[in-house]
């Protein structure tokens, strides 16, 4: 199964991109993350940072990539904090950098905002934190 957690690009260049996924009530996961108190779980959070950092990987990457940038994957997470809930209605602004690249790992920092129709004032963190991504790995034959 798979979630398409960038709704739309709102800024790329080459020290950052800058994403929004919208949070619709139709959306099948928040059925059950919670019945009686729908929010976006926390791994999807992290899938979104890793959705733009990808999107990053294809717009503005080295071009001698060992593999298409939309297939690299979650390698490592670092200090990952989560902090306020997303709801069905909200919009989780996505802004990433990346920081380096090292063994064929691309590092990234990232944070997630949410943003609420009507309450006017800084927008509260959802998830911020250091990840990298990498290659798939190919399994040898024997």
């Amino acid at each position: 199964m798979h979630f398409d957690l960038v709704d739309r690009v709102l800024e790329s260049g080459p020290q950052r991109i800058i994403t929004i996924k919208n949070v619709s009530s139709a959306e099948e996961y928040l059925g059950d993350h919670f019945p009686t108190f729908p929010v976006l779980p926390g791994v999807l959070m992290l899938e979104s940072l890793v959705q733009a950092a990808r999107r990053w990987l294809v717009e503005h990457g080295p071009g001698d990539l060992p593999a298409p940038a939309s297939r690299y994957v979650l390698a490592q997470v670092r200090a990952m904090k989560y902090g306020t809930f997303v709801r069905p209605g909200e919009s989780l602004r996505v802004e990433i950098t990346p920081v380096g690249e090292k063994d064929g790992a691309f590092a990234f920092k990232g944070s997630a905002t949410v943003e609420r129709i009507g309450e006017p004032g800084e927008s509260p963190v959802a998830v911020s934190g250091k990840f990298a991504l990498r290659a798939p790995r190919v399994a040898e034959a024997d």
